[in-house]
């Protein structure tokens, strides 16, 4: 009895041990894996054949090399072409800039274009990208896109692969602009995005820079005036884009 009574002991000592002590990967090596998980937001994909001829179109931008400025991103970026054209030829017109945003893109886009050769041939100074909002929120069939953690991991490929493929290239990582009325569970899902993107920021080759503020009124309200569908910038809002980030921007540009 005596024998036994020692053995059970011994044997709690060592569970009790076991439990305490930091897991380590050896331990977890033989754990079920949940083969079922998929995360969108990182893996690369292509969208239709007329994305793919914008991306091509891209490609040959950058085989041309002389870019020392590239914003890339989705139609919030996209759309400097058109409604911010203005004034992306004051601010950028003469600094050998290019623009690499496409329309509804996300960051699996985004990525798949990185792969296949818009990076490619070129060596910018400063790559100013904002890209996320895409995977926010719901589909059309009421579906959910991708949840917050997913998101912030497609951010992070996405910065890096460009850390990759352009090692000597400064990137501004713009936070998500906000989106929507306040209580918009999409503004308030990036807000909890933009919070852990700011941690990407290495005080060296990647700087976060949040402008969210400057687009909203004192009580949180995105006005109409400068974003007349919640989302998109028009001109105004185009050229409180570009006051916000220009001090940033030039000494980066350095």
């Amino acid at each position: 009895m005596i024998k036994l009574f020692r053995l059970a002991a011994a044997l709690a000592g060592c569970l009790l041990l076991l439990s305490s002590r930091p897991v380590r990967a050896q331990d977890t090596a033989a754990a079920p894996v949940n083969t079922n998980y998929f995360n969108t937001a990182t893996n690369p994909v292509p969208r239709d054949a007329g994305w793919v001829k914008r991306h091509e179109g891209f490609v040959k931008m950058a085989q041309a090399g002389g870019v020392d400025l590239l914003f890339l991103g989705d139609s919030i970026t996209d759309f400097w072409r058109n409604r911010g054209s203005n004034v992306w030829q004051t601010y950028y017109g003469g600094r050998h800039a290019a623009n690499f945003g496409i329309s509804a893109d996300r960051t699996q886009h985004v990525l798949w274009r990185i792969d296949h050769g818009e990076l490619d041939g070129i060596q910018p100074k400063v790559v100013v990208l904002m890209i996320g909002t895409n995977n926010t929120g719901k589909e059309k069939n009421g579906t959910p896109r991708n949840s917050n953690t997913e998101t912030i991991q497609g951010v992070q490929t996405v910065v890096a692969r460009i850390r990759a493929k352009l090692p000597q290239t400064k990137i501004l990582l713009l936070a998500i602009f906000p989106r929507g009325n306040f209580d918009d569970p999409q503004r308030a899902q990036v807000g909890l995005i933009n919070t852990v993107l700011a941690k990407l920021d290495d005080g060296q080759w990647v700087k976060f820079l949040d402008i969210g503020s400057h687009f909203l009124e004192a009580d949180g309200t995105l006005p109409k005036s400068i974003m007349p569908d919640l989302l998109h910038p028009n001109a105004q809002g185009y050229q409180i884009w570009a006051d916000a980030i220009e001090p940033t921007l030039a000494e980066m540009l350095k």
